[in-house]
């Protein structure tokens, strides 16, 4: 009989600040760039030296590079770097590094040559097995999604940056979560952003801080998002909705570990994992110009795919069951069961979840989700003014989705703000600062 839940941590282990872990089972890849480069070396535990000896497990032929020049070690951060004595030295943005942790997609200078350090994303799916239905409290059955399970266990060593893809309402923030509850950085701070609720001239001070003056209305001195996330995880849902002009100061942060607040010229070094998650095509961003494409190859040096409800019908009676537990309900009928099953749920997980919560509250369960997904397309494209800029039109429309979608939220939650963050999923400090802008929540 297959077993319900993973076995747990011994009370010793959960103890612990960092978790000691092995070499990830995440593997690497070293690429040399250029002329007459040796074929890929698919680092998967220890070390490996790459110079230009006949010897070295990574051979680079070049007069600029030492015979032993670099020494590379697998650890849960991506790769330790260590210059054993070289003549020309080994670089990274420019600047000579004599021993460093480089994350995994980051590029080093060896003489006068390149070598890239990428993730091994094949060693992922090596025998690919899970046993369970719920990993670090994410709910799945099917097939599908115990093969997604799999390879977040593949992950539990590595702090590899990780993109999560799928539909709305799929539950991309508790991968999110699970990620990092798995992670050695379980005991860190969690820090979700949702990159798609920060009014566009805010982005930047909520992730990175600012100093007090540093604009209008900055009143005090204010640390983001990321410092908030140090020795943590920071979550960065809705990534393709990141304003261009701040995507080259997130790369900075991937590439060099540092955070620049606005206003301030001294930037702060930070230790966090990041996982973001999109339901945009990414690559189709990238090509179409909205997206840097040296950013999307930063974030998505492992890339988890979360499938729709509607393709996975074996997890819709034990995430029920789950929801209908959480909302003191015993036990659901055999008929609800059915009626769940036969459902196409557009809005998927999310969407099986709100029906639940109504059921408990009515005995009824409430219509199913957009039967006519045309309808709001049609609807928008009488708002479409193209005499007018696209930002500014987008803008416009999601400060109305917002006002909207806050007035609605603050009467579910009968104007308790804390109640209202939960329902909505979102900080409670930023939903506080959200509503302060749109002159709502004051008694």
């Amino acid at each position: 009989m297959a077993r319900t839940n993973p076995p747990a941590a011994d009370d010793a282990t959960a103890a612990l600040v960092r978790r000691p872990a092995g070499p990830p089972p995440l593997g690497a890849v070293v690429r040399v760039l250029g002329p007459n480069a040796a074929p890929p070396f698919r680092l998967r535990a220890g070390r490996c030296v790459v110079g230009s000896a006949p010897t070295s497990e990574v051979v680079i032929s070049d007069p600029t590079v030492s015979r032993a020049h670099v020494e590379l070690e697998l650890v849960a951060e991506g790769v330790r770097v260590r210059d054993v004595g070289s003549t020309n030295g080994t670089f990274y943005l420019g600047q000579r590094v004599e021993q460093m942790v480089l994350a995994l997609g980051g590029r080093l200078e060896v003489g006068a040559r390149s070598i890239v350090i990428e993730a091994d994303a094949a060693s992922l799916h090596d025998d690919l097995a899970y046993e369970w239905d719920e990993y670090h409290g994410v709910v799945g059955a099917s097939p599908a999604m115990r093969r997604l399970f799999a390879l977040l266990t593949r992950l539990e060593g590595s702090l590899a940056t990780v993109l999560v893809e799928g539909e709305s309402g799929v539950g991309k923030e508790l991968i999110a979560t699970s990620l990092h509850h798995a992670s050695t950085f379980c005991d860190g701070p969690f820090v979700p952003v949702n990159c798609g609720a920060i009014p566009r001239e805010l982005t930047a001070s909520e992730l990175f801080g600012h100093r007090r003056g540093a604009f209008t209305g900055a009143l005090d001195t204010r640390k983001g998002a990321f410092e908030s996330a140090d020795g943590g995880t920071i979550f960065l849902d809705e990534i393709g909705e990141l304003p261009i002009e701040v995507q080259p100061m997130l790369l900075r942060v991937l590439e060099a570990g540092e955070v620049r607040p606005v206003g301030d010229d001294q930037p702060r070094r930070v230790t966090v994992r990041v996982v973001a998650a999109t339901n945009r095509d990414l690559e189709r961003e990238v090509h179409e110009g909205r997206f840097r494409e040296d950013l999307y190859y930063r974030l998505a040096v492992v890339r988890l795919y979360v499938p729709p409800l509607r393709d996975r019908l074996e997890d819709i009676e034990p995430l029920a069951i789950r929801f209908a537990a959480a909302s003191g309900l015993p036990a659901l009928p055999p008929e609800v069961l059915e009626r769940l099953r036969s459902r196409p749920w557009p809005g998927n997980v999310r969407e099986l979840r709100n029906a639940i919560q109504s059921y408990a509250a009515l005995r009824v369960l409430p219509e199913s989700g957009r039967s006519n997904p045309g309808a709001l397309d049609r609807e928008l494209g009488q708002l479409v003014d193209l005499g007018r800029p696209y930002l500014e039109q987008r803008d416009g429309l999601t400060d109305r989705f917002t006002r909207l979608y806050l007035t609605a939220l603050l009467q579910r939650a009968d104007g308790n703000q804390t109640v209202a963050a939960r329902i909505a999923g979102l900080d409670r400090t930023y939903l506080g600062r959200l509503l302060a802008r749109y002159g709502m929540g004051k008694g």
